[in-house]
């Protein structure tokens, strides 16, 4: 993360705003991906994602442009279900949200072809989810095949994410492989990897042991110089192996406010909703901040001491201005 953008999200949350938002903008998705957090049975305080109406259209659109005239984000997430559902209403609010100055992450399968005039919006990241290798991939994902993602990412920048499961670590330079094969896509800036999260008391093949993990963080950590497009730097292999241990230590959860599909039903406590599994949170936006929040400044003092303090200070100052309005 560069130095001005951290600078600036300082400043939102001693304003007492979060700096980031997360939105489900639509409860429907054409996949039946194994394990997606979206879908348990308890991710919005006990009732399923599916239990909302949808909003469509224009309600859409403003709903979210209130949202974040209110709230004040300097990024916004954009998940789902599965955004590009909802591409007729993205086509007219990504380009208000540049205007307002507001960075946008589009969290996609690709199921669909992304839009090739979204191409020329400053402000757009396109995250496009790829887990494993084709056959792998394929088999969990479909319809958003690597046929199919190939085509639709025609003429962007994308990242790529990859959810690592205990699968993918079962075969020595699984990770590898994959990293190198879109490492070498001219339309890919950079590979995130996040590890698959478990709620509580879940039971899943995909739940990474701690063997797996630490040959996971090995394998990373083997490959991180080979192959620059890789996010994967020390801090976060070191944080790999020790996240967050609850929200209350997650930098990302307490800077993220996170709203599903009806724009008022607050995801919590953090963005997978439910009772999360913070033991084995594999969250790369988690492990990226919660690896600044372990930095020690040149005086000694850690990033997250300071990060506490400024959000007390910016916790109060909401608090009253919160009163003011009524």
């Amino acid at each position: 993360m560069q130095r001005a953008a951290i600078l600036h999200a300082w400043g939102r949350i001693l304003r007492g705003y979060s700096p980031t938002m997360s939105i489900e903008i639509t409860t429907r998705c054409p996949l039946s991906c194994p394990g997606c957090y979206a879908y348990q049975p308890g991710h919005l305080d006990g009732v399923p994602l599916t239990s909302l109406a949808d909003k469509t259209g224009s309600d859409l659109v403003e709903g979210i442009l209130d949202l974040v005239d209110r709230e004040r984000p300097l990024l916004v997430h954009l998940v789902g279900g599965e955004p590009l559902v909802r591409y007729r209403e993205l086509g007219e609010l990504l380009p208000r949200l540049d205007r307002r100055g507001v960075r946008v992450e589009v969290v996609t399968s690709a199921v669909r072809r992304i839009p090739p005039e979204w191409a020329s919006i400053e402000g757009l990241t396109m995250v496009v989810s790829i887990d494993g290798l084709q056959a792998e991939h394929d088999a969990r994902r479909k319809p958003a095949t690597y046929e199919r993602i190939l085509k639709h990412i025609e003429g962007h920048r994308i990242i790529v994410h990859c959810t690592v499961t205990s699968q993918m670590t079962a075969r020595r330079g699984y990770l590898e492989e994959f990293v190198r094969t879109w490492s070498e896509r001219p339309e890919v800036r950079s590979i995130r990897v996040s590890f698959f999260t478990p709620q509580v008391g879940e039971t899943s093949p995909e739940i990474l042991t701690p063997p797996a993990r630490r040959r996971a963080v090995e394998d990373l950590d083997r490959i991180r110089t080979k192959f620059p497009k890789l996010l994967a730097n020390r801090g976060m292999l070191d944080a790999y192996l020790q996240p967050p241990r609850s929200p209350r230590e997650c930098v990302f959860a307490r800077v993220t406010r996170c709203y599903s599909a009806d724009l008022q039903t607050r995801v919590t406590p953090c963005q997978f909703g439910g009772k999360p599994d913070c033991a084995n949170c594999g969250c790369v936006a988690s492990i990226g901040l919660h690896a600044i929040g372990r930095h020690r400044l040149p005086a000694g003092v850690r990033v997250g001491r300071v990060f506490d303090a400024s959000l007390r200070a910016g916790s109060a100052i909401r608090s009253v201005r919160t009163a003011v309005r009524g």
